[in-house]
C-alpha cells in the first residue's frame, strides 16, 4: 500500500508553512490531492509525486548521480512503490538502489526531520517505450546526512552511470541550492 493521501497532504502543509511563496507552484499538487487518482502512481496524469534523497557528506557536498534517462547530474531519487509506507522511505529506498548507501548510513537532519527541504515540480517528455505521455514530477526532495564516511557510492549501471560529491553552489537546480546554501544542514 503506498503512502496514505492524509500524510502526503500534512507533509504538503507543513513544507508551504516554511515556504508559503511556492502555494502557487503547488497549486495542481493541491488539485490532486483533493481528487481520486493516486498522487503517487506512475499511471497519474497530470503528474504524480516522486522523491529524491538529498546526501550531505561531512565536507557539505552533495551527492549526485548522473541519470541515464535524463541525461542530467540530479540527487538519486525516483518513484514511490507500493510497499514504501512514507515519502522518506521511497527516498531512502532509492538513494540505496541507485548509489548503494545503506539507510542505516543516513540520518534525517535536524533542520528538517522527515519534512522535505524541497518539493521541485519539473516537466517529463513523453516515453512511447513505457506507454507514458507527457506529464509532471512533484519530486519531494529529502535531506539526509552520511553517517559514516566508509560509505563507498556502487552506482546501480541500470539507471545511473556516475556518482560525484559536489559543493552546494554545484547543485544544479537553483532551487535546492539555495535552500541547501541557506540551510545549517
Amino acid at each position: 500500500m503506498p503512502p496514505a493521501r492524509s500524510h502526503i497532504r500534512d507533509l504538503v502543509t507543513s513544507y508551504l508553512e516554511r515556504h508559503p511563496s511556492e502555494v502557487p507552484l503547488l497549486a495542481a499538487l493541491l488539485r490532486l490531492l483533493d481528487e481520486d487518482a493516486e498522487p503517487t502512481s506512475r499511471s497519474t496524469v497530470p503528474g504524480h509525486i516522486t522523491c529524491s534523497a538529498v546526501v550531505v557528506n561531512h565536507d557539505r557536498r552533495v551527492l549526485l548521480v548522473h541519470h541515464n534517462v535524463f541525461r542530467l547530474m540530479l540527487a538519486p531519487g525516483g518513484h514511490v512503490e507500493a510497499g514504501d509506507r512514507s515519502l522518506l522511505e521511497t527516498a531512502l529506498r532509492e538513494v540505496h538502489e541507485e548509489a548503494g548507501i545503506p539507510p542505516g548510513a543516513l540520518r534525517a537532519t535536524a533542520a528538517y526531520g522527515d519534512l522535505p527541504i524541497d518539493i521541485d515540480v519539473f516537466d517529463i517528455d513523453a516515453n512511447p517505450v513505457k506507454g507514458e505521455g507527457p506529464h509532471q514530477h512533484w519530486d519531494f526532495r529529502f535531506v539526509f546526512r552520511l553517517m559514516d564516511s566508509d560509505v563507498e557510492v556502487t552506482v546501480q549501471p541500470e539507471e545511473v552511470s556516475d556518482a560525484q560529491w559536489v559543493a552546494f553552489d554545484k547543485v544544479t537546480a537553483p532551487q535546492l541550492r539555495a535552500k541547501l546554501s541557506a540551510s545549517e544542514v
